[in-house]
């Protein structure tokens, strides 16, 4: 199952923007050489590792339960999106063979 973390990828770009920190800043940061990891993070790319996230809530000082909040909602749409295709399909191939 792959999520799309688009509510995340949002929210953490916002926040670092909010701190008035580079991606290259968060990089380095994180022990990384370049912003290319932060970029990829907020355009919805990857999501960053839960060790990673953890490091981001302490230096962008955001609340532990608006992360999580944003990775249920991202979960959520696509479970959403996800079985309601899957339930159209059943009842499509039902139709077929009756």
């Amino acid at each position: 199952m792959r999520v799309a973390l688009t509510s995340l990828s949002q929210f953490l770009k916002k926040k670092r923007e909010e701190c008035g920190l580079s991606q290259l800043e968060v990089a380095r940061c994180l022990g990384y050489s370049s912003p290319q990891f932060v970029s990829n993070w907020e355009r919805g790319i990857v999501a960053p590792p839960i060790d990673t996230i953890a490091v981001l809530i302490d230096l962008y000082k955001i609340q532990p339960s608006h992360v999580i909040q944003k990775i249920v909602e991202d979960t959520r749409d696509y479970l959403d999106g996800h079985l309601s295709t899957s339930k159209k399909r059943k009842a499509t191939a039902k139709k077929q063979f009756h």
